[in-house]
Order: C-alpha cells, then sequence, then structure tokens
C-alpha cells in the first residue's frame, strides 16, 4: 500500500477524526467526572468538618490551652472520614506530634482564613495540594463568638486525603484510554472498508483509463446508481465514446492522405521516369545549346532531379508510416561504410573522417549509408566545410521508449560542422518533416525530409538521433545505433525484409503495401551509384545525399546527389 495512495488517506483522515473525538469525549468525560468525584468528596467532608468545630467551640473555654485544644482535636478526628484536625487558639495550638501540625498548611490558605470580610465575618476556605507525594484536601475556618463583644473561638484546619477519589480517577483515565485506543481501532476498520467500497468504482475507473490509453477505445465502464460516482462514469463513457470517434476520424483522415502520397508517388513513378531519361540527355547535350539554352536546360535538369529526389522520399516516408519499412541486416565494418559513402559523393577531401578500423555493427548497410549521406550532405549545406565526422563505441544508453538490444554497447557517429549552429529554439524540431527555420523561406533545395528519414532509420534499428550545438560554434548531429540491434518484434514499424513490394496491378487504387520496393527507387549500394556517376559537386546520379535546407546556415559548395535514398 502506497503512502501517497487515497485509500491511505482516506484511512489516516478517519484515523485523525476518530483519534480527535475520542482524546476530547475522553478529556470531557474525564473532566466532568473528576469534578463531580472531588466536588462530592469536599463538600461532604468540608460540612462534617464545619458541623465538628462548631460542636467542639461551644465546649472550649474562651482561652483554651494547648491540651484543651488537643482533647477537642481528638474529638474531631474520630468521625467516619477519619481526617486530622490542627486547632490554634489565641497563642496556642495543638501540640505538633502528630502526622500534621500548622507548618503543613499554605501560607496563603492561613492568611485568607484569619481575614475577615468587610463585614467583619470569617469564611471557610479550602486548597488541595500535594504532600509527600499524596494528594490532599485542607480546609479551614475560624469559629466566630455568637454574642458580641465576646472573644471568638479557635481557628481550624482539616486536612482529608482524596488517595481514594486519585485512585478511582486513575482507573477512569486508564479506562477513558483504553477506549479511546479501541475507538481508534474500530474507525479504522471502518475507515478500511468504507475505503475499499468508495474507491472500488475509482479503481474501476482507472483501470478503463488505462486500457483508454493503451488503445482500447472500446472501453467503458458500468454504471450503478445515481450518487456523484455514477455521473463520473458517465461522463468518462461519454468522453470516452466521443475520443473513439474523433480518433477513428483521425485515423481515416490519416490512412486517406498516406494513400493519396502513395498514389501522387506512383502516378508520378512513370512520366518522371521518361523525364529523367530526357534530363540526362538534355545534360549531355547542354553545352550545345548556345548560351540562352545551355543555362536552362541546367535549370530543367536540376528541377527534375529535385522532383525525383522529393518522390523518393515521399515514398520512403510512406513506408515508414505504413510500418512496412524492412532491414536487411549484415556485419559491416562502420569505417569502410563510411568511407565508401563519402568517397562515392566526392567528399573525402571536404570531411576530416576520425575512425578506428575494425568496428564492426550488425546494420542495413544501405539505410546507414542514407544517414550518413543526409547527415554529411547538411553539415557541408548549412555549416560548410570542414565537417568532421568521428566514429565511435560507447556504453549502451538506455533510453525511454528504445527497444532492448543485445550486447552493452552502442555504436556512435558523429557529424560536427564548423557553421553558426542551430538556434535553441529549432533544435527540438530539426528533425520534423518539413520543418522550417525561417518560415519565410517557401522554397528550399532540398525536400525536408532529410533528418527525419534519418531518424526513422535510427528508430527502426533500435537507435535515435539527436542534435545539439558545439561550444565555440558549430552543430553536431548525432547518430547512435546499437552494434547488434533488438528483435524485429520489439521495433514499432518494422516489416518482415522479405515482403513482395510487386507494382499494383492497373486499375487498382495503391496501397501502402504497394509502394515502391528500394530496387524501384534505383538506390545505390554503399560506395556504388544507381545510375550514371558521381561528380564531385555532388550533382551527378550516384546514390548523394539530399540534406534539409531549412535550418539557418549559409550553404555549402557542395549540393546533394541524385537517386539517394533519403
Amino acid at each position: 500500500m502506497r503512502l501517497s495512495s487515497l485509500r491511505v488517506r482516506i484511512l489516516a483522515v478517519f484515523a485523525i477524526v476518530a483519534l480527535i473525538s475520542a482524546v476530547a469525549a475522553s478529556g470531557i468525560a474525564y473532566w466532568l467526572t473528576r469534578n463531580a468525584v472531588l466536588q462530592r468528596a469536599q463538600d461532604s467532608v468540608i460540612k462534617e468538618f464545619r458541623d465538628g468545630l462548631g460542636r467542639v467551640s461551644l465546649e472550649l473555654p474562651p482561652n483554651p490551652t494547648s491540651a484543651e485544644l488537643e482533647v477537642a482535636a481528638e474529638q474531631m478526628r474520630s468521625t467516619s472520614f477519619g481526617y486530622r484536625v490542627v486547632l490554634v487558639g489565641d497563642g496556642n495550638s495543638a501540640p505538633a506530634e502528630g502526622d500534621f501540625t500548622l507548618a503543613d498548611v499554605p501560607e496563603d490558605l492561613q492568611k485568607v482564613v484569619n481575614t475577615p470580610d468587610a463585614a467583619g465575618k470569617f469564611h471557610m476556605y479550602f486548597q488541595r495540594v500535594n504532600i509527600n507525594g499524596e494528594p490532599y484536601l485542607i480546609a479551614g475556618t475560624k469559629v466566630v463568638a455568637s454574642t458580641p463583644g465576646a472573644p471568638n473561638g479557635p481557628t481550624g484546619y482539616m486536612f482529608q486525603s482524596l488517595r481514594a477519589e486519585q485512585t478511582d480517577l486513575t482507573s477512569l483515565a486508564r479506562y477513558l484510554t483504553t477506549g479511546a485506543v479501541l475507538a481508534l481501532g474500530a474507525a479504522a476498520v471502518l475507515a478500511l472498508v468504507g475505503a475499499r467500497h468508495v474507491l472500488r468504482p475509482v479503481r474501476r475507473l482507472g483501470d478503463a483509463a488505462r486500457q483508454l490509453g493503451a488503445g482500447k477505445l472500446d472501453t467503458r465502464l458500468e454504471v450503478r446508481g445515481s450518487d456523484e460516482l455514477a455521473d463520473l462514469a458517465r461522463t468518462f463513457n461519454d468522453a470516452a465514446e466521443k475520443l473513439e470517434r474523433s480518433v477513428s476520424e483521425l485515423r481515416a483522415l490519416e490512412a486517406s492522405s498516406r494513400r493519396f502520397v502513395a498514389d501522387v508517388s506512383h502516378e508520378l513513378r512513370t512520366p518522371l521516369a521518361a523525364m529523367t531519361a530526357v534530363s540526362e540527355l538534355l545534360e549531355e547535350e547542354a553545352d550545345s545549346l548556345g548560351e540562352q539554352g545551355a543555362p536552362a536546360a541546367r535549370l530543367v535538369v536540376a528541377e527534375i532531379d529535385r522532383l525525383a529526389t522529393l518522390v523518393e522520399d515521399l515514398m520512403e516516408v510512406s513506408r515508414f508510416d505504413a510500418g512496412t519499412a524492412s532491414l536487411i541486416l549484415d556485419d559491416v565494418d562502420i569505417a569502410d561504410l563510411v568511407t565508401a559513402c563519402l568517397d562515392a559523393r566526392a567528399w573525402m577531401d571536404a570531411v576530416d573522417l576520425r575512425s578506428p578500423r575494425g568496428i564492426l555493427a550488425r546494420v542495413d548497410a544501405r539505410r546507414l549509408d542514407v544517414m550518413v549521406s543526409n547527415l554529411v550532405g547538411n553539415a557541408l549545406r548549412h555549416g560548410g566545410s570542414p565537417v568532421t565526422v568521428e566514429i565511435r563505441r560507447e556504453p549502451r544508453v538506455h533510453l525511454p521508449g528504445r527497444p532492448a538490444a543485445e550486447g552493452t554497447e552502442d555504436l556512435v557517429i558523429d557529424v560536427s560542422d564548423t557553421g553558426p549552429g542551430i538556434p535553441e529554439d529549432v533544435l527540438p524540431h530539426v528533425f520534423d518533416r518539413f520543418y522550417k527555420a525561417d518560415s519565410s523561406r517557401a522554397r528550399s533545395e532540398g525536400s525536408g525530409l532529410g533528418l527525419s528519414i534519418v531518424m526513422e532509420n535510427a528508430r527502426i534499428h533500435g537507435g535515435t538521433a539527436s542534435a545539439s550545438n558545439v561550444p565555440g560554434g558549430g552543430a553536431k548531429f548525432s547518430l547512435r545505433l546499437p552494434l547488434v540491434p533488438p528483435a524485429d518484434e520489439d521495433i514499432v514499424g518494422l516489416d518482415d525484409p522479405d515482403a513482395d513490394w510487386d507494382d499494383p496491378d492497373p486499375g487498382v487504387e495503391p496501397g501502402p503495401d504497394d509502394l515502391l520496393s528500394d530496387e524501384d527507387l534505383g538506390l545505390a549500394a554503399p560506395g556504388g551509384n544507381a545510375s550514371g556517376n558521381s561528380t564531385g559537386n555532388g550533382s551527378g546520379n550516384g546514390g548523394g545525399s539530399d540534406a534539409d535546407d531549412d535550418l539557418p546556415g549559409s550553404s555549402g559548395p557542395h549540393g546533394a546527389a541524385r537517386g539517394g535514398l533519403r
């Protein structure tokens, strides 16, 4: 049982209320009983003392001696109350040999007893004190002569033990304490029973909310009764119904959007293939078109390349969204793969590669080539050369939502540039699709999907990608992948790598399962060319990178190669 749970709090409230009530009731009962017991005891003994003192004062001479006072005091002691008496005459008192003497009487009590009031009368006064650890009631008064002018009688002090009353009160306090403890225990039991009864609907509501959060949108609660908890159940059911309806509509819209992207990409495939073939021919003959025709031809070729890249990116994004992206895993020497990636795009002179030999990882070589080319191309475009690529192994980092993988190490690839860096408000969005750091830029050279594809490729490997700024200037993109990826079933959106990706039948509306295969996209293996030869400026037909253009910074000298998967 958690200390912060609602049941514990209800139990604590019940216990505190019961404790306060029991203590208050016991205290009031004890106080009233104590006053009643002591009042009854002192009233009866004081009355007897007053009557006895009146009787013996009639028998004493006007100026009694100490012996006469002792005899009178002894007569008063013989009552059923058994109190002790000290008699004081004019300058005489009973001998100081008994259990009590005049010295045991508090001085303030002696003072008020021997002080007449405004009418010249003396009254009975009493006080409760402890003598040698035992409670006593001490009462005193002065006998006043009934005849005016006659001398007053002796002053008497009575000592009555209150041990019996104290014993009774102690027993009462013990009984009241026991009763309070029992009441507290009973309250705790009742609180547990009541809390269980009250919290049962709350627990059902919590279970239903968890099922709803897990995606079971048809979860509903049984409405019982007409109290506040029943109203809560009805409110939950209404909210769940509206949520189910809204999510269904959103899913339908999302599926429609994905199908639209897939349809458009497929529809563009055939004319784009023809345009690409024509653009290659046009590029070869551009120099023969004259001063006006050559720039126009090169512009057409560049735009066709950009359109082809955008279509390829959209196709790949559609595969990720449909959960049909596949991995073809192999044991790869990372240094060789990255070197081949840079060499194929003529980036070796602009990149400082820091990679020890012998780092082997089980990855999809083609997808890792895409990730590296996108990151390096983005750094060259926005940060400028030199770009540093550092490869190393690090202990496994367990991130929230990251599937468990074999081994204890990660492969880390850092791509750093020396540009102006990335604004802090842009950093959280650099891997978003079509994100523009400058919203006023309506068009960019890249597709706006390169970094998001890097993140998706890292995710299906069981890894992640991140962006940060380097102290002193520049941006750094880090790619972290497990040396051995997790099992396929642990990765969300990873399909069977042997899935069939045939072209859709004519007249059949294509869906996510009808997207182009990797071979259909003209993808280059690491270090190879998809079609044609890559050129030094990255504008050839090799497996190059079209990194995102929507990050701040100046364009680097290297463009993006055509035909590379984003």
